[in-house]
């Protein structure tokens, strides 16, 4: 190296570039934006209803009317973008509510496009919120081990997004991870009138212990079981890029990698490879971690929450969902 050109110690030259805030933010690579995060929020039925999750602090069930007050708030901070996750009333072993017109997401649909209508409604399309027992499809009992009907459920999936769609939902996410129901889905959409509304699939789901609030929050533990024969293995990457390439192929317009701090090397194959709008679901277990941490005073929630949302940027992720996603929107702005 010519020590002539850049000085006596090279080093020096970047910490130059590090010397203020105005001129680090000159400079920096990776920039958190509000219009990039995504808000989940849970809706039930009832009215005045804000239940809160007792494993994830800051995060309610919400009927009908608070719900709509939610998103007001999250767009008014500047969140574009909120995904539903329905809590039926009722459950049995076909999903009835999933795909009922008048279950509780498609009854929130319509109430939020009317009342919030530049929200970008994005809805969950799986079962195991509505099954009585659990899983994200329809099971044969009849041998001495319960097992997951693949390619029945395809259609019980696809009634779903039919109905989600009719409703009003500006995006479908299915997060079931059955083989083949992105295809089955979008071909469902064309021929129900439904051509222009976008899938974004939970291509690389992984069967991962960081869901554990979420269950609480979305009543959606499995009764029997677990969900590792139709969820990825964590220890597996390459297959996570087929995984995604298999739903791209089938007409996935955005894919996802869930979760997002264990698998930041995911998101980084994922969009390297395909260069595909990607999403990164924070999950609840990370959320809450950070919030229990903060709570007992061992981190600064402020500064860890937006370290880690920038690690997920910066891996790859385009869109970001988190239940931060509110308070991480008025920081970010606050710092500018």
């Amino acid at each position: 190296m010519n020590c002539a050109i850049f000085g006596t110690y090279p080093q020096h030259r970047q910490r130059r570039m590090r010397t203020t805030p105005a001129m680090r933010s000159l400079v920096r690579e990776t920039e958190l934006n509000p219009a990039h995060l995504v808000l989940p929020m849970f809706v039930k039925h009832g009215d005045k209803v804000r239940a809160p999750v007792a494993s994830m602090p800051g995060v309610f069930q919400l009927s009908k009317d608070e719900l709509v007050r939610e998103a007001q708030a999250a767009f008014n901070d500047g969140v574009p973008a909120g995904p539903l996750f329905g809590i039926p009333e009722k459950k049995d072993e076909v999903a009835t509510e999933a795909y009922a017109d008048n279950g509780i997401t498609q009854q929130a649909v319509r109430l939020l496009k009317k009342e919030v209508p530049e929200l970008l409604v994005i809805t969950d399309i799986c079962l195991c919120e509505y099954m009585s027992h659990g899983h994200c499809g329809l099971i044969d009992k009849s041998g001495n081990t319960p097992v997951i009907l693949n390619d029945p459920t395809l259609r019980l999936l696809s009634k779903t997004a039919i109905s989600h769609a009719a409703a009003g939902a500006d995006i479908l996410a299915p997060s079931d991870m059955m083989d083949g129901r992105i295809g089955a889905i979008r071909s469902a959409l064309d021929d129900s009138g439904f051509a222009e509304t976008p899938i974004m699939s939970y291509a690389a789901k992984f069967a991962s212990s960081f869901y554990g609030p979420f269950r609480d929050a979305a009543h959606s533990a499995p009764e029997f079981g677990d969900r590792k024969t139709y969820q990825m293995d964590p220890a597996n990457a390459r297959e996570a890029v087929r995984e995604v390439g298999m739903d791209i192929n089938e007409g996935a317009d955005i894919v996802m990698v869930k979760p997002a701090l264990a698998y930041l090397d995911i998101i980084h194959k994922v969009k390297d490879t395909f260069g595909y709008p990607t999403a990164a679901y924070s999950v609840s277990g990370e959320y809450s971690m950070i919030k229990a941490a903060a709570q007992n005073g061992w981190i600064d929630e402020r500064t860890v929450t937006l370290e880690a949302l920038n690690s997920i940027k910066r891996a790859g992720a385009d869109i970001i969902i988190t239940y931060s996603a509110r308070d991480a929107a008025n920081w970010i702005k606050a710092d500018r």
